[in-house]
């Protein structure tokens, strides 16, 4: 396979796996990029001479990204019975993006500059669940310290409500609960705390500003409007009080995190979601041997865990993991899950 054909590959995976998870328009929209490369339009010299991997890089989701934010700013109007799936002929599609490109071609451009920032409070669902189970195995009061936190949806996770297949959690009044479609058990009921929540991004979102808040939507497939509705409540909460976001590189942070005294009948709780894979190998290890070397110094009074929501590379499923010190810091698998939220699937 020349590089030509891996490119073209990588982004029918990406089609496929949108229209697997209920985005057809997104789907269509992904394989557009494929006849963008037969073309003269610096996003098609982009997308054909992309030199990373482009799955794990997300490239074709930079792009539909951009393309939903000219939608979304009244620029592309035509996109519209796209979205709508009323236009589903891949050449009909291909002749509209091409349309599109040929206005906007430097805007859409700079989408390529950076991965998506797909920061969906869904994802919290699987960490509460991950948290009920080692609050039955370690302590039940947390310290989180997340990385790759984007705009810090997932650090409003003490102030969502959720019911996690008949398991309640949160705060009663929530202005937003997390209900996935729940599949096979429901998790512990072991109740806990969070202590503190905090996180750090490469390049941190602050969605106190328009727009700002309007490109991190530009991410959410148009297809899954209950999303939608998830970033506006997340929005609203952050601007009404903020979270613990700075801006840092992960191996960084979290080797000054770990290095910080840690209160006693609290578990110190590493956690990420669909990041893993934009940090480079070099920086991963650094991760690791950080929290190998912290599991080694953890006691049952200051237990220390490491709770992850990633994209198996194999499978591309969803893989809910945790593992726990003291012991042997043997990973779990507890679950699988929806990119986005949608459903969970406990395995415990």
């Amino acid at each position: 396979m020349n590089r030509t054909e891996e490119i073209i590959s990588g982004i029918s995976v990406q089609a496929e796996h949108a229209e697997q998870n209920g985005a057809p328009a997104t789907a269509r929209l992904c394989r557009a990029q494929i006849a963008l490369m037969q073309g003269d339009s610096a996003c098609g010299r982009r997308i054909a001479a992309w030199p990373g991997h482009v799955l794990t890089d997300a490239m074709p989701l930079r792009f539909t990204g951009g393309l939903h934010h000219l939608f979304r700013m009244g620029e592309a109007p035509e996109l519209g019975p796209v979205y709508a799936c009323e236009l589903t002929r891949q050449d009909a599609v291909d002749a509209i993006v091409a349309a599109v490109v040929d206005r906007h071609d430097a805007e859409l451009l700079a989408w390529f500059d950076g991965p998506p920032q797909t920061n969906e409070a869904g994802r919290s669902a699987s960490f509460v669940a991950a948290l009920h189970w080692l609050a039955s195995r370690t302590t039940d009061r947390f310290e989180l310290n997340e990385i790759g936190s984007s705009a810090g949806m997932n650090l409003l996770i003490d102030r969502y409500g959720y019911d996690l297949g008949g398991v309640r959690s949160g705060p009663a009044d929530a202005p937003c609960v997390i209900a996935p479609e729940w599949q096979g058990p429901p998790p512990p009921k072991t109740p806990f705390c969070i202590e503190a929540v905090r996180g750090c991004d490469l390049n941190p979102i602050d969605v106190r500003d328009s727009a700002a808040a309007d490109r991190l939507s530009a991410y959410i497939w148009p297809e899954a409007q209950a999303r939608f509705a998830r970033m506006e409540a997340g929005i609203a909460m952050i601007r009404t009080r903020g979270v613990d976001l700075v801006r840092a590189d992960a191996a960084d942070w979290i080797a000054a995190r770990l290095a910080e005294p840690q209160e006693a009948g609290v578990t110190r709780v590493l956690m990420h979601s669909i990041v893993w894979q934009y940090i480079p190998a070099v920086r991963q290890a650094m991760i690791e041997a950080a929290m190998a070397e912290a599991g080694a110094k953890a006691t049952s009074e200051r237990p220390l865990a490491w709770v992850s929501l990633e994209t198996n590379r194999a499978t591309f499923r969803h893989e809910l993991k945790a593992r726990f010190w003291p012991g042997d810091g043997e990973t779990q698998l507890l679950g699988e899950a929806q990119a986005h939220g949608a459903w969970v699937r406990w395995l415990g």
